[in-house]
């Protein structure tokens, strides 16, 4: 059994919502000059050239990468061969989030209760998924979470007969409805299967893969190459002001899921899709 003490977990989890707010994923970085290289609209063009000076202005001067830093986001995955010790691995969680939005200058945008509305000051809580697998290792993805994109998610709740069609459709139909306010160039999460928790959390999850890297079940991967040339046929473009490039990627999981039900889910994210990863 190996041991890690929280106070360690606690280090990290700071210095990670530190890096994921000011500098961008490698695969973001390529996919997004890679799509400047793919715009044929001018306007689009000089919105891809305006994202990139932005992008060289945080990493050089230190500031966010978007004022939206989010709501922290964590995908866990502890070994069951681990042992926590010090404290409790959630609490711990939380104050590197408190450390890292606090001490980061980072933007606080948590209320504590849904309807009173009061900000916790410290971008606490966290959401926080955990997995258990086999082994003695940790891996933690942070995941900020800004909420222009976050708010344009959909859950659709389709009939099994609507089949890999209605699935499309209803993928494309969430980035049409969110237009500008997802900020785009986007790239578009996808659950589908599970229960009506299980096809979001895929979604939201989906996010984290790296632009680029594409399901390793054949349909799947069809379908996120079908689904991104039909999300970039809408002509949305580049900061919703017109253009080929309206969506980066398209990542889809999938799972069981009921006879009776088809659960879609649809987390899109904005052209920064924040998220880096440490394994302890």
């Amino acid at each position: 059994m190996r041991e890690i003490d929280v106070a360690e977990v606690t280090g990290i989890v700071r210095q990670m919502c530190i890096d994921a707010n000011h500098t961008l994923s490698d695969d973001m970085r390529t996919a997004l000059s890679r799509a400047q290289e793919q715009e044929e609209s001018e306007l689009g063009k000089n919105i891809f050239s305006k994202l990139e000076e932005n992008l060289k202005i945080a990493k050089e001067d230190m500031i966010p990468i978007c004022q939206d830093t989010g709501m922290a986001v964590f995908f866990v995955n502890v070994g069951q061969e681990v042992h926590f010790v010090g404290g409790s691995l959630t609490d711990a969680i939380n104050e590197g989030v408190r450390q890292g939005y606090t001490e980061g200058y980072l933007r606080k945008s948590v209320v504590g209760d849904p309807l009173m509305r009061k900000n916790t000051g410290d971008n606490t809580p966290a959401v926080i998924h955990y997995n258990i697998v086999q082994g003695d290792k940790v891996s933690i993805t942070c995941a900020p979470k800004g909420f222009g994109s976050e708010n344009m998610s959909r859950v659709f709740m389709l009939k099994p007969a609507d089949g890999e069609e209605g699935v499309k459709n209803a993928i494309v139909q969430a980035v049409k409805d969110a237009g500008p306010n997802a900020c785009p160039p986007m790239v578009v999460g996808v659950g589908i299967g599970g229960t009506f928790e299980k096809c979001a959390e895929m979604a939201k999850e989906a996010l984290t893969r790296p632009v680029g890297q594409h399901s390793d079940i054949e349909y799947v991967c069809k379908m996120e190459e079908e689904v991104l040339d039909k999300i970039n046929e809408t002509g949305i473009g580049p900061a919703g002001l017109g253009g080929k490039i309206t969506a980066l990627a398209v990542n889809i999981n999938t799972y069981a899921t009921h006879i009776a039900g088809l659960p879609v889910a649809v987390n899109i994210c904005c052209h920064v899709n924040r998220h880096v990863s440490k394994v302890i």
